[in-house]
């Protein structure tokens, strides 16, 4: 059954309360499967955009991830790895802000592709990014089962089975309950780093139980810099940035999300370069501030940073209140771990979901997965991205995760990074077709700054964290072509569908002279703007926070 048959009867609900007839007769005849349109609703408000976007940025990364790539580089090696790798996001962010505000697409990334480069590519990115995200899921709802470990021995098929059930019901539910479900978990999270920069500061200072000051004493000894893998010297200090430098790449990943929300957006053009211009300068800052915190709190030669316990217990943070003798917050900080991984796991299903879709409006698959349900719910992909949590069963086991998961893990990796350097290319391609084409870009809803300079920054710097994410395969004294292949696979994985949809359509690259610019943008009152506008002081602080 086609999509188009699957028309949105609760249409005058897209905007909650203050829907107008008009927009919603607007809305409902359009024509789906062109210029990239589902039949998904517009029910995310604002607020809801912003927080989506920051809780695809800010969780176990921040919390968990960076007590190992403290540990390889040391105080400075991973503040200067925060920094550079924040710049390259900035610049992807405002590329792909600029294009989901002109084009609020559904799934966004592998419609840009079909139309910017090749058909080909916007297939593979499909496969690669939403392969990358629905086998994430089953990694977070594992997680969950290993943070929960941490009070208790619940067997861990419990939290797995619970976990997963959770993540199918919210996301079959309106899209605007899922928006709400990522603002409390966000709300949750940045209260928790907001009381870690508190607790840091007082522990720096000698104000926990233990009165020991600490000031910057880690960064005179062992030093700014340490040496990786026993290299010492300028070449283990090098080696050790990179690696941190990698592992930075793969905890910013997921920021660039919050642009698919632009075709379940209620005010696309307004919600947008808003989450686009602050939830990047706000996961930069939380990521920087925190990099700085853990360089001035803890040793980078504290064996538990390299614990691998997953929980609260290899968090550099956790470290530092604990050696500073405080015993209640742990726990704290762990379940708001729990909530960071619970809420990535969500995320994820939807992301997913909304891949599955973009290649039925594009017509890459079957026309039934793009089939919505009356609150605009693509249905039938939110349960096909959501059995690939059903993998995360293949973690249970006396030894841990099995080989098969691990490898089903390693697979994912590299494809976020891929996905940025793809759609950096993706506005250089639209950039080009605007200047073949004679559109100025004042035409358009939003520019964002520095372009097309920051669109090539993007492109660049994410092509060689791709490429040198693996280096340390080349340091072993022994060659291994399984862990070369762990690393790597990601990339044949990306290009393989590409030459196999060539193959069999003979696609061709789009030239810019003939690049499609126009099919898919808004219509003139498709957006209902909020008729309660915040116009107070109160209102104002409010709208500037989310």
């Amino acid at each position: 059954m086609a999509v188009q048959s699957e028309k949105t009867p609760e249409i005058d609900n897209v905007v909650d309360d203050y829907a107008d007839e008009t927009a919603a007769k607007k809305y409902n005849d359009l024509q789906l499967n062109v210029g990239g349109r589902g039949a998904t609703q517009r029910r995310l408000r604002n607020y809801q955009v912003t927080m989506i976007g920051f809780c695809g940025g800010l969780g176990t990364g921040l919390f968990v991830g960076t007590g190992s790539a403290y540990a390889d580089a040391g105080p400075a090696g991973l503040l200067l790895a925060y920094g550079i790798v924040g710049i390259v996001l900035w610049c992807v962010m405002q590329s792909i802000g600029e294009l989901a505000t002109l084009l609020p697409t559904a799934g966004s990334f592998p419609h840009w592709a079909t139309r910017f480069i090749d058909p080909a590519v916007g297939f593979s990115l499909a496969i690669s990014y939403g392969y990358c995200y629905t086998i994430s899921i089953a990694a977070e709802v594992s997680a969950s089962a290993v943070l929960v470990s941490y009070w208790t021995t619940l067997t861990p098929a419990v939290v797995i089975t619970v976990g997963l059930g959770l993540i199918l019901a919210i996301n079959l539910m309106s899209v605007r309950f899922y928006g709400e479900t990522e603002v409390i978990a966000g709300s949750i999270k940045m209260l928790c780093f907001i009381g870690l920069v508190i607790v840091s500061i007082v522990i720096t200072a000698g104000g926990g139980p233990n009165h020991e000051a600490i000031g910057f004493r880690y960064w005179h000894n062992p030093g700014a810099w340490t040496d990786y893998d026993g290299i010492t010297g300028p070449t283990g200090h090098f080696l050790g940035f990179l690696s941190s430098f990698v592992n930075a790449s793969f905890s910013f990943i997921g920021v660039e999300t919050v642009v698919i929300t632009a075709a379940e957006a209620i005010d696309p053009h307004r919600a947008i370069p808003k989450a686009t211009r602050r939830v990047t300068y706000r996961i930069g800052f939380f990521y920087v501030l925190g990099a700085f915190l853990i360089g001035i709190l803890v040793n980078p030669t504290n064996p538990n940073l390299v614990s691998g316990s997953g929980n609260a217990n290899s968090s550099p943070f956790v470290i530092a209140i604990q050696e500073a003798g405080i015993s209640a917050l742990p726990s704290i900080v762990n379940a708001c771990i729990l909530i960071s991984a619970w809420s990535a796991g969500n995320s994820y299903c939807w992301v997913g979901s909304r891949m599955i879709l973009a290649l039925t409006t594009d017509h890459q698959l079957p026309q039934f997965f793009g089939r919505v349900n009356s609150k605009g719910v693509p249905y039938v992909a939110v349960i096909a991205s959501w059995l690939f949590g059903l993998f995360a069963y293949l973690s249970l086991g006396s030894g841990g995760p099995s080989q098969a998961f691990t490898w089903l893990l390693n697979l994912s990796t590299i494809a976020g990074l891929i996905a940025w350097a793809t759609l950096c290319f993706c506005y250089i391609r639209f950039y080009a077709a605007l200047r073949a084409q004679n559109v100025s870009r004042d035409t358009l809803p939003w520019k964002a700054p520095l372009q097309p300079y920051a669109a090539w920054v993007g492109f660049i710097g994410s092509t060689i964290i791709t490429l040198v994410a693996g280096f340390p395969v080349f340091l072993k004294g022994e060659w291994s072509t399984s862990d070369f292949l762990a690393c790597y696979i990601g990339i044949p994985i990306f290009i393989i569908p590409i030459l196999i949809w060539k193959l069999v359509h003979r696609t061709k690259f789009q030239r810019a002279s003939t690049i499609d610019l126009w099919s898919g943008r808004l219509v003139e009152g498709e957006i209902v703007e909020d008729p309660n506008p915040r116009n107070t002081i109160g209102k104002r602080i409010v709208d500037w926070l989310f």
